[in-house]
C-alpha cells in the first residue's frame, strides 16, 4: 500500500468515525430535537479549536455477539479545545452508538481526558446522553463507571467540572454528574434517575411518568439536583460558555478579570428607597443585585429551587464574585433546609476556586415547624454556618434589613471571619423581632393586664422601645461587629473598594486531612 493509499485510508476512517452510529441514527437524533455529540462540541468550543483523541478506539467485548458490531470511537467523543481562548477538556456521549451506553473502552477515553485536565489544570465539561451501562460488558462496564467516579472525586475542588444532561442519564451513570460542580438539564429531552418508571412501578407500585420522576423541571425545582434548566441545547451551550467566563482554570488561579467601563462610583439612588417602611413588606433582592453589579448582569444558579435564597455570579469592576442573598419576596427570605443546602454548596464552590463572596442579608430567622425539624434543619443550617466559617476567600457582608437570631450568625457575620461587614441604615440586628421579644420578655406582665385596649397600648409601647434599641445597625456597630453603616446608593462603590483591598488576602486553615462538614 502506497503512502497515498495510507493517507486515503486515514481520511476514510476519520469520516467513518465522524458518522458515529451512521446517518440513519444521526437523523433519528435530530428528529428528537437533539444534536449529535460532535455538533454539541463544535457549538461549544471556539471555532477550529477542537483536538480529538481516541477516534479509532473500539470495544473489546465478545459477549452476546457484540464482536460483530463495532463503531470507531465506541460511543463517546473526547478531546480538548478552547472557550474564549482558554483551554477546556470535553467529552460528549454519542447516543447514535449503542444508545451512548458505557463500555470499558468508553470509560478509558473519558478517564484519559480527565487525567490530562488534572495534569494541566483545566476544566472538564461532560455532555451526557447515554442509556447507561453496556449490559453485554457486565462488571467491566461497572468498573468503568467507578474509574470515572474516582477521578471526579480527585478533581473536586481542583478543576471546575460541569455536566450537561442533554438526553437520558440513568442508573449508576447519574453519580458522575452528581459529583461535579454544576449540572445543566433541558426542559424536554433530558432526565436523571437511579431507577426508571418501570422498575419503580414493579417495586413500589407507583405509576409515574419519566418527566415527573426525573425530568429537568423536577430536578431544577424540587430535588435541586440540576443547577440550570434551559429550553434547548443551543441555549444550554451558550450558558456553559458564560458560566466558564466567571471561573478560573483551577484552584491555584484567580478568576479572570474582565474589562469594565461601568463606573465604580456609579450611584443608585433607587436603593435609598427600596426598603419598605413596613418591616413586613417584601421587595425583590434581585433588584438590589442588578443595581450594584457591572452592567446589571447576574448569572443566577438554582433559579427554580429554594427561591428564598438567591445565589449566582456577578462582576464588580470586572472581578467575578459569588453572591448569596436572602429573598424577602419568597417566604420572607427565611432559611430552611433547602435554602441552607443550596447556599452552603455555592459558598464552598466559591471558596474552592478563589471567587470572593458577597452576602446580602435580610433574614428573619430559620423556618419553624415539625417538618423542618424532622427534615434536619439543625444539621442543614449548620452546613451553611460551616461553609462560611471554613471559607477563606474575601467575604463582604451587607445587612439590608432584618438579621435575626441564629440566622444572623449563619449569614457570614463578623465572627465567622467576615472581612468587611457593612449595614444599611435600615438594618435590624437582634435576637428576634419586636413582637416575639416583647412576648418573651414581658409576656406574664402583659397577660396580667385585664383591659384589652390598655394591654394593646402597652404592647405597642414595649415593641417601640425594642425597635428603637435594636431596629438599627448602631448597637452592632458600637461593638465593631459592623465595620460601617453605609448609604444604600453607595453600595456598589463600597463593595468594589472592599474587593480591591482584599485582593491580596491570605488566610490558611489549620492543617488537616479534610473537614467533617455535617452532611
Amino acid at each position: 500500500m502506497s503512502n497515498q493509499d495510507k493517507i486515503k485510508q486515514l481520511i476514510d476512517l476519520r469520516n467513518e468515525a465522524k458518522l458515529g452510529g451512521g446517518q440513519k441514527r444521526i437523523d433519528s437524533q435530530h428528529k428528537k430535537g437533539k444534536l449529535t455529540a460532535r455538533e454539541r462540541i463544535e457549538m461549544f468550543l471556539d471555532e477550529g479549536s477542537f483536538e480529538e483523541f481516541d477516534m479509532f478506539m473500539t470495544h473489546r467485548c465478545s459477549n452476546f455477539g457484540l464482536e460483530k458490531t463495532k463503531f470507531l470511537g465506541d460511543g463517546v467523543v473526547t478531546g480538548h479545545g478552547t472557550v474564549d481562548g482558554r483551554v477546556v477538556y470535553v467529552f460528549a456521549q454519542d447516543f447514535t452508538v449503542f444508545g451512548g451506553s458505557l463500555s470499558e473502552t468508553f470509560a478509558q477515553k473519558i478517564c484519559k481526558i480527565m487525567d490530562m485536565a488534572m495534569s494541566v489544570g483545566a476544566p472538564v465539561i461532560g455532555i451526557n446522553d447515554s442509556g447507561g451501562a453496556r449490559i453485554q460488558e457486565g462488571v467491566t462496564s461497572l468498573a468503568g463507571y467507578a474509574e470515572i467516579f474516582q477521578r471526579n472525586i480527585m478533581a473536586s475542588g481542583v478543576i471546575p467540572q460541569i455536566s450537561a444532561i442533554f438526553g437520558p442519564c440513568a442508573g449508576g451513570a447519574v453519580y458522575s454528574p452528581a459529583l461535579t460542580d454544576f449540572i445543566m438539564m433541558t426542559e424536554q429531552n433530558s432526565y436523571m434517575f437511579v431507577t426508571g418508571p418501570k422498575v419503580v412501578k414493579t417495586v413500589t407500585g407507583e405509576d409515574i411518568s419519566t418527566d415527573d420522576l426525573g425530568g429537568g423541571k423536577m430536578h431544577a425545582s424540587q430535588s435541586g439536583v440540576s443547577h440550570f434548566l434551559v429550553e434547548n441545547e443551543e441555549e444550554g451551550i451558550l450558558l456553559l460558555r458564560k458560566l466558564l467566563s466567571y471561573l478560573p482554570q483551577n484552584n491555584l488561579e484567580e478568576p479572570p478579570i474582565g474589562d469594565n467601563s461601568d463606573p465604580i462610583d456609579r450611584l443608585e439612588d433607587a436603593l435609598n428607597e427600596i426598603i419598605p417602611d413596613n418591616p413586613n413588606q417584601p421587595y425583590d433582592v434581585k433588584d438590589v443585585i442588578h443595581s450594584i453589579a457591572d452592567y446589571g448582569e447576574f448569572l443566577e444558579i438554582h433559579r427554580n429551587y429554594a427561591k428564598n435564597i438567591i445565589v449566582g455570579f456577578a462582576r464588580f469592576d470586572g472581578r467575578p464574585v459569588g453572591i448569596v442573598a436572602n429573598q424577602p419576596n419568597y417566604l420572607a427570605g427565611v432559611l430552611d433546609v433547602e435554602a441552607s443546602k443550596k447556599a452552603a454548596r455555592f459558598v464552598r464552590f466559591c471558596d474552592c476556586f478563589n471567587v470572593p463572596v458577597v452576602t446580602l442579608v435580610d433574614v428573619p430567622g430559620f423556618m419553624p415547624g415539625s417538618q423542618q425539624e424532622r427534615g434536619g434543619i439543625i444539621t442543614n443550617g449548620a452546613k451553611l454556618l460551616f461553609a462560611y466559617g471554613e471559607c477563606t476567600v474575601p467575604k463582604i457582608t451587607i445587612t439590608l434589613r432584618k438579621s435575626y437570631g441564629g440566622a444572623h450568625d449563619v449569614m457570614s457575620c463578623k465572627q465567622l471571619r467576615g472581612d468587611l461587614n457593612y449595614a444599611w441604615p435600615s438594618a435590624e440586628i437582634a435576637v428576634m423581632g419586636a413582637a416575639g421579644a416583647v412576648e418573651v420578655l414581658q409576656g406574664r406582665k402583659l397577660a396580667a393586664i385585664e383591659d384589652a385596649d390598655e394591654r394593646a397600648k402597652k404592647v405597642q409601647e414595649l415593641e417601640g422601645e425594642y425597635r428603637d434599641k435594636f431596629a438599627n445597625p448602631y448597637q452592632a456597630a458600637a461593638y465593631g461587629y459592623i465595620d460601617d453603616v453605609i448609604e444604600p446608593r453607595n453600595t456598589r462603590f463600597r463593595i468594589i473598594r472592599g474587593l480591591q483591598s482584599l485582593s491580596t488576602k491570605k488566610v490558611v486553615n489549620p492543617p488537616k486531612k479534610h473537614t467533617n462538614i455535617p452532611l
